[in-house]
């Protein structure tokens, strides 16, 4: 079978002649760099339409129906850098810029801010962030498993500003000499919901894991397991986004702090985003989908 190879404007780039039917279409890419008319495989897209939807790695040439003589279109993706890559660097900044503004350095607050009494909620914050981004970092070496192995390099720079930049607004006004802070009472109610969010979280990831086989990027309904964290799959299709903003709603009525709770809507929104476009994703793939299902928040988002 012969497949043209066109560029985005419709040029066609080169003919990729004998393809056995069972060509994957990450086989395809390996052709294509091979043959020197587009980048490394990472940096390719292909489609069937100059403006359809991305081909998938696993599908072959005979799944899509191509017959000989058919186009698919090439779109270079740009520099690409791996998404294991990207999470380490985007959740260990954190976790620095956090923990060096909680020692309270003088280019900050000023000579002898250190020595000045912590009051106890400062020390928890800090304890609870440190696990936090400790876990994401941990989750990222072994148990994500990444349906796509690269992603571009620019959102390298996008992320670590969105997560170094909001932990040093927080961390500074946490850590702050001045910083006042709430009730006892608020402060371990919140510490323990945000733990036990993070161990939902943590749950759901784990659940997430092991539907998907290393190695490949197979998906499948995912449902409650005997976990029962992993209970809330039976309301909503992105859990994890769910625990990970409770755990931040917790963080911010326990500091009482309004840059905590500018991350948290932040964040909120960003997973909202996500967590409907995963929803949707779902249902038009599984016929049999749960209808019940909300994407993010039980019975309302």
């Amino acid at each position: 079978m012969d497949i043209e190879v066109c560029s985005a404007s419709g040029k066609v780039l080169t003919k990729l002649e004998t393809l056995p039917t069972g060509t994957t279409i990450k086989e395809l890419k390996s052709r294509i760099h091979k043959a020197k008319k587009g980048p490394y495989p990472g940096r390719q897209m292909l489609r069937l339409e100059l403006k359809g939807k991305p081909l998938k790695d696993e599908d072959t040439i005979s799944s899509l129906g191509l017959q000989s003589g058919s186009k698919v279109f090439l779109k270079d993706l740009g520099p690409q850098i791996g998404w294991k890559t990207v999470f380490l660097a985007e959740y260990a900044g954190p976790l620095a810029v956090y923990l060096w503004l909680y020692a309270r350095p003088w280019i900050f607050y000023g000579e002898g801010a250190s020595a000045k009494p912590y009051a106890n909620v400062v020390h928890i914050a800090a304890a609870c962030w440190a696990a936090h981004y400790a876990k994401r970092l941990l989750e990222t070496i072994f148990v994500h498993r990444f349906s796509h192995s690269t992603m571009p390099i620019r959102n390298l720079f996008k992320n670590c500003s969105y997560y170094w930049g909001f932990a040093g607004y927080v961390a500074y006004h946490v850590n702050h000499p001045l910083y006042t802070a709430p009730s006892d009472i608020q402060v371990y109610v919140c510490a323990a919901l945000f733990a036990l969010s993070e161990l939902g979280n943590l749950s759901i990831h784990l659940a997430l894991r092991d539907l998907r086989p290393p190695g490949t990027s197979v998906r499948k309904i995912p449902y409650p397991t005997g976990n029962p964290f992993t209970q809330l799959f039976r309301f909503v299709s992105c859990p994890n986004y769910t625990y990970e903003f409770y755990a931040w709603l917790s963080f911010t009525i326990m500091t009482q702090c309004l840059p905590a709770g500018l991350f948290c809507a932040a964040g909120m929104y960003q997973m909202t985003m996500w967590a409907l476009g995963k929803h949707r994703n779902y249902k038009k793939e599984f016929k049999s989908y749960p209808k019940g299902r909300k994407s993010i928040i039980p019975f309302l988002i």
